[in-house]
């Protein structure tokens, strides 16, 4: 069990903020899946509980041994005042480290899609191709192997609910089950070459690839841009460009290391209605 303090890691907010779609509600808090693992998680007073098999993974899933206390700092210096009281209003958020190939993977399904659909064809995926698991006394089952995703064919990722996104999903996969995607070697690039590398995979456009960057492999100088941020954009920042790619180059330039956090706070605040 791992308990850790609530200021810094607030799990309702975590987790719909777009980053994840693997958790549903479950007793007092919520049940995450990642890989073949499962974890009970809850806010209890000042106290964020995590129930698991396996600690040390979920220790550095929800990042728990970054400062950030000092991201907040560095976000405050910034003298914005809408993003300051995005980043202090949600600064329970966390930038979880996923494993590379389920966000991967998962991104590819959220092309121009949207969250609630992108949760049922994942779990849909994991039903059909992935291990039955249990815990605590509930049935899950574990993110499709890429053995799986790669013999799979086109009519069964279709039947759960992929469309043309099958294509993708199971030629990425093959790349990957044949060493022609080395996703290791992909994160010694820099966060530029990195997007590069993303985007030519079939599937992959501007918007996925800075998902991936940011929430697969951990780069805070990513800036995902939906229809939420070119809102913030426009009405928050005053903006005028109208190319989504521009935009986020914009951005970054404006919060560097901390651009993808930004995006998390005012990402989730916009939609909560506080901005």
């Amino acid at each position: 069990m791992i308990k850790f303090d609530s200021t810094y890691l607030n799990f309702k907010d975590t987790l719909f903020c777009g980053q994840v779609f693997r958790f549903k509600p479950y007793k007092n808090g919520f049940m995450v899946f990642t890989l073949d693992k499962a974890a009970y998680c809850y806010n209890e007073g000042n106290t964020a509980i995590i129930e698991s098999d396996d600690d040390n993974y979920f220790h550095n899933y929800f990042d728990l041994s970054r400062d950030y206390a000092q991201i907040i700092d560095s976000i405050n210096a910034c003298n914005n005042e809408k993003v300051m009281l995005s980043a202090n209003t949600y600064k329970g958020i966390r930038i979880l480290k996923q494993d590379k190939i389920e966000a991967l993977l998962s991104f590819i399904v959220s092309q121009n899609n949207n969250i609630p659909r992108i949760k049922s064809i994942i779990e849909k995926l994991s039903s059909t191709f992935g291990e039955k698991k249990r815990f605590l006394g509930e049935d899950y089952f574990a993110f499709p192997t890429l053995q799986a995703l790669a013999g799979a064919s086109y009519e069964d990722l279709k039947a759960c609910g992929l469309g043309y996104r099958a294509e993708y999903i199971k030629e990425t996969a093959q790349k990957l089950l044949l060493g022609e995607l080395l996703l290791d070697d992909m994160d010694k690039l820099s966060t530029t070459e990195l997007k590069k590398s993303l985007l030519k995979i079939k599937g992959i456009g501007d918007k996925v690839a800075n998902c991936v960057t940011l929430f697969g492999f951990g780069r805070g100088d990513s800036f995902p841009v939906d229809t939420w941020i070119e809102k913030i954009y426009r009405e928050d920042f005053n903006g005028t460009l109208t190319d989504r790619t521009k935009i986020s180059n914009y951005l970054v330039d404006l919060f560097k290391e901390n651009a993808g956090f930004v995006q998390q706070y005012m990402f989730y605040a916009k939609r909560e209605g506080l901005l």
